[in-house]
């Protein structure tokens, strides 16, 4: 009898027959003699709908509040797929993050797990129970509702299959698993068979949002191997896992994109000891998050301090820079909010030259102009104007012969 942890994302949950749907097919695992554990993420646009009404009777909702409002979507769906299996004549639990024993640290809107007390769900499963956790949620030592962020649910599935010891975890989606390329704008796409835990990871950082990457640092912490599947069609999907057959050939895996990309430029500003530090630490501790940053080579002491941000916190992050840039003597805070990266990744890279010779190449040929690169051991980025992400993306898919299985 295997221990099998499922998680359903939103579209697969939307409405009442999506859920049978997932009812009916966590029944079939069930009949096979296997006990199942159920994560679910909230309905649809159940998430944003809570938002905008919260920042309908207050301007500035404080975030324990928010956790509070918007844990209920979860509560939702877990209660529903539970009701539908019941339906079906199986018997079935809901249970909320911290009735599962999701236990966080209290830095709500992004609480992250600090330990995982099970019991209450081996208690269900040892009396023939089908259990359905809300996603996306815990509880602090002081018993506040917390929530991880957006796409967490996919952490409380491997956290709850590292802890449960499941013989299998899966998380279901719309889509049939891990592509070479987002198929929506590079046709030629293909699903991957599996992909290492460390190309993963970069893929889900820098653009491809099907898996959390907090979600995959603990499968790689845990080795929790991860299926990647379609919950509307049969398909064998992707396994996110530790050993992957190298392509011998072709050694770049994916092609990532991500038109979430703002860029703040400090001009002109004194090169000293501390400058940097003047400027990131007061973005750190207002929890904006900063990628790529670019320091220009100082003439006459005078040097360009580039970052970027995600648009959404562009506005933030402009609040906390321009008075620390006026401070510092900068001549001026510059900020563009019309960008996108571009990204290949493999670990077939890694100590063979010639891949970001290769991409700058491509992107030359398109006349697709780089504002800023970044690289990894297994990843080249290049920040490119907004308009001109999707043409880099599938010229790079096809220039490095993704569309193929090679």
């Amino acid at each position: 009898m295997a221990l099998i942890v499922q998680k359903y994302g939103g579209s697969s949950v939307a409405d009442a027959e999506k859920i049978k749907n997932v009812a009916r097919r966590v029944i079939s695992r069930w009949e096979h003699g296997d006990r199942v554990v159920v994560v679910v993420s909230a309905m649809g646009d159940t998430t944003d709908d809570l938002l905008k009404l919260a920042r309908q009777v207050c301007d500035s909702p404080s975030q324990r509040e928010l956790d509070a409002l918007v844990s209920t979507g979860e509560l939702v769906s877990s209660s529903l797929v539970a009701m539908a299996l019941d339906g079906m004549g199986h018997p079935a639990v809901s249970l909320s993050g911290a009735q599962a024993g999701i236990k966080t640290d209290a830095n709500h809107s992004r609480a992250k797990i600090v330990d995982v007390e099970s019991s209450r769900v081996t208690r269900e499963l040892e009396q023939g129970k089908i259990v359905i956790v809300a996603g996306f949620q815990g509880v602090t030592s002081e018993m506040d509702v917390t929530t991880m962020g957006r796409g967490a649910s996919d952490t409380t599935l491997v956290a709850l299959a590292a802890s449960l010891r499941a013989d299998v975890c899966e998380r279901f989606t719309d889509v049939e698993g891990i592509y070479t390329a987002d198929p929506r704008i590079v046709p030629d796409a293909r699903p991957l068979k599996d992909i290492s835990y460390e190309e993963m990871l970069e893929v889900a950082t820098y653009g491809n949002k099907v898996m959390h990457p907090r979600a995959i640092e603990l499968g790689a912490v845990y080795n929790v191997p991860i299926l990647v599947r379609s919950s509307f069609v049969d398909k064998p999907g992707t396994l996110i896992h530790g050993e992957v057959t190298m392509e011998v050939r072709n050694k770049v895996r994916s092609v990532a994109h991500d038109l979430d990309v703002a860029k703040i430029t400090v001009v002109g500003v004194p090169d000293h000891p501390g400058i940097a530090a003047a400027l990131f630490e007061p973005l750190a501790r207002a929890n904006v998050s900063v990628d790529t940053i670019v320091q220009n080579a100082s003439i006459h002491n005078i040097t360009d301090l580039t970052f970027t941000v995600a648009k959404s916190e562009l506005e933030k992050a402009m609040k906390v820079a321009e008075p620390i840039a006026k401070s510092l003597g900068a001549s001026s805070c510059i900020a563009d909010s019309k960008l996108g990266k571009v990204s290949i990744i493999g670990t077939g890279m890694q100590n063979t030259p010639g891949y970001a010779a290769r991409m700058f190449k491509v992107l030359s040929e398109q006349g697709i102009n780089i504002h800023l690169i970044s690289t990894s051991e297994i990843r080249i980025t290049c920040i490119i104007d907004e308009s001109r992400v999707k043409d880099a993306a599938r010229a790079l898919h096809k220039a490095f012969e993704l569309d193929t299985d090679k």
